[in-house]
């Protein structure tokens, strides 16, 4: 199947999955979920949300990860820090980056962005280098508006 109608479908299940619910937690949650079940060759599906000067382990599907990300620090940090989607076919050429599991080899970040306010990011991570590509970022780009926009985030 063509990523961008891969990507269509997954939006449409999510859009399902969320119906009239706007608990950010229950609908990142269920997303992490959708993404982990939906997504081939990925070892790790999750959100981290921004507090402060810190992103924070929001849901996520794999194993235990990292707690908190100094903005500007490895791939996601580096996502806040530029406001724009990372994709990383060698996480271990990408300067700084955290290695919560050894076992990742590339990475796509997406900011999640609201009213221009930073409010976290998506991070999916692959043990297969050059796993994603910018048709991977644009799909996954229309799910976390999707998030953002059937959310109430205070």
């Amino acid at each position: 199947m063509e990523k961008a109608s891969f990507y269509q479908e997954v939006y449409r299940d999510l859009e399902a999955l969320i119906g009239d619910e706007r608990d950010w937690i229950a609908n990142l949650s269920n997303a992490s979920a959708l993404l982990n079940e939906k997504l081939d060759r990925i070892n790790w599906v999750g959100f981290y949300i921004l507090k402060g000067d810190e992103l924070v382990l929001g849901p996520f599907q794999g194993k235990p990860a990292c707690i908190r990300i100094g903005v500007g620090k490895g791939v996601c940090g580096q996502t806040v820090l530029h406001r724009k989607a990372h994709v990383v076919p060698d996480v271990h050429q990408f300067p700084g980056h955290i290695a919560c599991d050894p076992a990742s080899r590339s990475e796509v970040v997406i900011p999640l962005e609201h009213q221009g306010q930073i409010l976290g990011v998506l991070d999916i991570d692959s043990p297969e280098l050059a796993r994603f590509d910018d048709d991977d970022a644009a799909g996954l780009a229309e799910i976390v508006s999707l998030l953002v926009k059937s959310c109430d985030w205070v």
